[in-house]
This record gives C-alpha cells, sequence and structure tokens, in this order.
C-alpha cells in the first residue's frame, strides 16, 4: 500500500470512529423514563382529564354528563369571563413590561465584583424562598387599610383602602408579584451575565466604549436568549396566578380583579360547576402556550443554532 493510500484510510478511520462517537457518552431513554412517567402521570393524564371534562355537565358528587360545547358557549357569552381574560393578559403584560428590565438591571449588577455584593444578593434572594400564600398574607396585612402603612400615611395613599379600587388593587398585584418573583428571574440573568466572554468587554474598553455602550451593545445582546426564557416563564406564571388573587383581593372590588384561574376556582369550589371549570382550564393552557409560541416566533429563538448566548 501506497503512503498516500494508508494515510487516505486512517483519515477515513478517524471520520468513522469521529461520526460514530458523536453520540457516546450520552444517556439513554431509560434515564429519562422516570421523568417521562412522572411528566406523563401528573401533567398529560389530568390534561387530558380535563379536556374531556370540559365537554361534560359535571357537579363532583354525581356521575359527568356529555355537554357537548355547552360549557364553551356559556364561557363565550359570560361576560365576567370575557373580562377576566384580558385582566389575565393586562396583569400578566404589566408583570413582564416591570420585572424585565428590573431583573436585567439587577441581574448584570450581582454578576458583577462590587463590595458586599454576596451579601446584598443574598438578602435580595429571600423572597423567593417564601411561599406564595405567606409573602400575599405578608403584604395584605401591611397594606390593611385599617391597620397596616395606608391608614398611618394617609397623606400619601388618601383613603388607605388599595383594595377598594381597580387601578390601585392592580397596582398592589403587580407590587406583590414583581418583589417576590423578580430575584428569580435575577437570577437567570446573573447566570448569564456571568458566562459573557470577558474578552468582548476587553475590546470593548480598548475602543473607548463605556460602561453605558457596553451593556446596550454586548451584555444585551448576548442576554438574548435568557430574556426570551425569562419572558415566557413570566407569561405562563401570569397567567396561572391564583394565589395572590385569592388572599388580596378576592377577586375584588366586585370582579374587578377576577383572573381567569380565580375565575375557574370560583366556578368549581363556590359554583360546583367542575365542566365550565375545565374549559376555563384548558383555555388557559391553550393562551399560554399560543403566547409562548408567538415570542419564540417572533424572537428568533427558534431558529438559534449556536450554544453561544445572543449568536
Amino acid at each position: 500500500m501506497t503512503p498516500t493510500a494508508a494515510t487516505s484510510a486512517d483519515s477515513g478511520k478517524v471520520k468513522r470512529a469521529g461520526s460514530s462517537g458523536i453520540g457516546e457518552g450520552r444517556p439513554g431513554f431509560l434515564w429519562a423514563a422516570p421523568a417521562a412517567v412522572f411528566f406523563g402521570l401528573f401533567a398529560i393524564v389530568p390534561l387530558i382529564m380535563v379536556a374531556v371534562l370540559s365537554f361534560a355537565s359535571w357537579d363532583g358528587l354525581s356521575a359527568p354528563e356529555f355537554a357537548g360545547l355547552d360549557n364553551w358557549k356559556k364561557l363565550l357569552d359570560d361576560p365576567v369571563m370575557i373580562k377576566s381574560l384580558w385582566l389575565s393578559v393586562l396583569l400578566t403584560l404589566l408583570g413582564v413590561v416591570v420585572q424585565t428590565p428590573l431583573s436585567i438591571l439587577l441581574g448584570v449588577w450581582a454578576a458583577g465584583h462590587q463590595r458586599n455584593r454576596a451579601v446584598l444578593s443574598a438578602i435580595y434572594f429571600v423572597p423567593m424562598l417564601l411561599s406564595i400564600a405567606a409573602v400575599s398574607v405578608l403584604w395584605r396585612a401591611v397594606l390593611d387599610p385599617n391597620f397596616g402603612v395606608p391608614a398611618q400615611a394617609k397623606w400619601l395613599f388618601g383613603d388607605g383602602n388599595l383594595f377598594g379600587m381597580q387601578s390601585s388593587a392592580i397596582g398592589v398585584l403587580v407590587f406583590v408579584s414583581t418583589w417576590q418573583f423578580t430575584p428569580l428571574h435575577t437570577l437567570i440573568y446573573q447566570g448569564a451575565a456571568r458566562a459573557v466572554p470577558p474578552v468582548l468587554y476587553q475590546a470593548a474598553q480598548i475602543d473607548g466604549a463605556g460602561t453605558v455602550r457596553q451593556f446596550f451593545h454586548i451584555t444585551l445582546p448576548q442576554l438574548r436568549n435568557s430574556i426570551i426564557t425569562s419572558m415566557i416563564l413570566m407569561v405562563v406564571g401570569g397567567l396561572t396566578t391564583f394565589d395572590t388573587v385569592l388572599i388580596l383581593t378576592q377577586g375584588g372590588p366586585g370582579s374587578d380583579t377576577t383572573i381567569s384561574a380565580y375565575y375557574m376556582y370560583q366556578k368549581a369550589f363556590k359554583s360546583f360547576d367542575y365542566g365550565a371549570a375545565s374549559a376555563i382550564a384548558l383555555l388557559l393552557v391553550l393562551v399560554s402556550t399560543l403566547i409562548s409560541l408567538i415570542v419564540v416566533r417572533l424572537s428568533g429563538y427558534d431558529k438559534m443554532r449556536s450554544t453561544m448566548e445572543g449568536l
């Protein structure tokens, strides 16, 4: 065999070995089986059951009866349902608009090397460790119109009843959600900001770019994937918010803060109309999925192939 042929044969062997070794070291399907079974039992199966119940009439005691599209027709003709859906979307949008820039700024700051940064970050992340119910009870007491802060500072809060008007009640819900969940998204941006290659900032400094210019031209583009991920989490979390409304406003005043998830609770556990409640639940799933897909499509997230942020 000539040296050229031997070299070609050796290179062919190397290529075949490399191509066959791409999947080496990856766990097989059996490793994912426990998670797949868990997800199927506690996510897929309940979702299928809810979809079936959305076409049935059931009070929770007697046997379900097939009702066709009656539940869906009643929801479309229900003004409270239409209002609750718009309120859910409004609260979700407000949450995204408020939490996203705040989380980015805090996350980028926490990724730095400032003095006492670790201590301040640990303190700031405390709300993330508390349950939604505990946080809601805490702020309900703090904002109580009779004994809370508004009652002692009527010069700032007027009559002190922040839960008596729709605008102020929605503001309270947005504030409480921001106070608790901003640390979670801050943690996402902190990890992403630390993954930005330092050489990019070094090159920018050589070119004379300041801190603000580096933030907008390097940091934000590199956080693109994390921003989309964070926004999707906000959308899903915002549309399924329930505990905060239940404890803080109970859907009031009137039905001014009755979002879809709370209205689903009222239909199921107060009106005992589990068919209509299931239809609302399925509608929330569809709306959340649709909005998430729109965010992914418009952002170009689905077309990204690089493992590097923002590339």
